[in-house]
């Protein structure tokens, strides 16, 4: 790999630091028992980065979400790591019944509300639920959502699947217990690199990335572990990269679409 495209997430990580640094020292300043509360300090942290540059991260993924999101997502979509609540613009809201945003973050959740606000999505019209846990808290998930279980028809991971605690076994509970028979899941996720040489870097840079960014790995073959998972209908979507992106790159992304049987 060259050392300009190994080191190119120097220049990231300066900038989110600038982003995240004052107004997380400020929080402290006014709450000194945060110390203690290291979690929470990189939820601050991660909530100001993502006020600076949510949006732009949004935008790189345009093309790709609208082409996954908009066709496919109907019912009741449960959005995982919902952020500033992004995908909600790609929803076609004739064929969405109801938003439901997994967000543990809540200092994300005013952002959320008004991105999800001006969709067309509420809470007071019940087409909007928004939790505040992660997805590795299915009974909780679950808990929120009405019978007849499972209960979703889309489930949407979208640069999620990074930071959750125990993927493989809660990709695998989100598919059994949550997503209902002939529902689909849909991802664009950031992932392990198939070349070797890459895989070093990620791996190299991925405990300093991780904390400063709530966990978020570059290390995960997550594509793998969804198709893993099994129980799919066979010939009904796949796998495929992101156009025009070159392997080159730490924060190489696949896309997928997969239906349950």
């Amino acid at each position: 790999m060259r050392l300009d495209a190994a080191f190119g997430l120097v220049t990231d990580l300066r900038l989110c630091l600038v982003a995240g640094f004052w107004p997380t020292i400020l929080a402290i300043w006014h709450v000194p028992s945060l110390l203690f509360q290291p979690l929470e300090i990189s939820r601050i942290f991660m909530s100001s980065v993502w006020d600076l540059y949510g949006n732009g991260v949004d935008q790189a993924g345009k093309g790709v979400k609208k082409g996954l999101v908009t066709p496919h997502a109907y019912g009741v979509v449960l959005d995982l790591g919902a952020g500033h609540g992004h995908t909600v613009n790609y929803l076609d809201h004739s064929r969405v019944t109801k938003y439901v945003a997994v967000e543990p973050n809540v200092h994300m959740h005013a952002a959320l509300r008004r991105t999800a606000s001006a969709a067309g999505y509420s809470e007071d019209a019940g087409t909007l639920l928004i939790l505040p846990c992660g997805a590795e808290n299915i009974s909780t998930i679950l808990s929120y959502l009405p019978a007849p279980h499972p209960p979703v028809d889309t489930l949407i991971s979208v640069l999620t699947i990074c930071s959750i605690p125990s993927p493989q076994s809660t990709i695998s509970a989100l598919v059994t217990e949550v997503l209902k028979p002939g529902g689909q899941l849909l991802f664009y996720e950031h992932v392990l690199s198939e070349r070797k040489d890459i895989m070093w870097w990620q791996r190299f840079w991925t405990p300093l990335w991780s904390i400063l960014f709530d966990g978020c790995r570059l290390d995960r073959p997550s594509h793998r572990w969804i198709e893993d998972v099994g129980g799919w209908v066979q010939g009904e979507g796949g796998i495929w990269g992101k156009e025009g992106e070159t392997e080159e790159h730490l924060f190489w992304h696949r896309v997928g679409r997969f239906v349950k049987a």
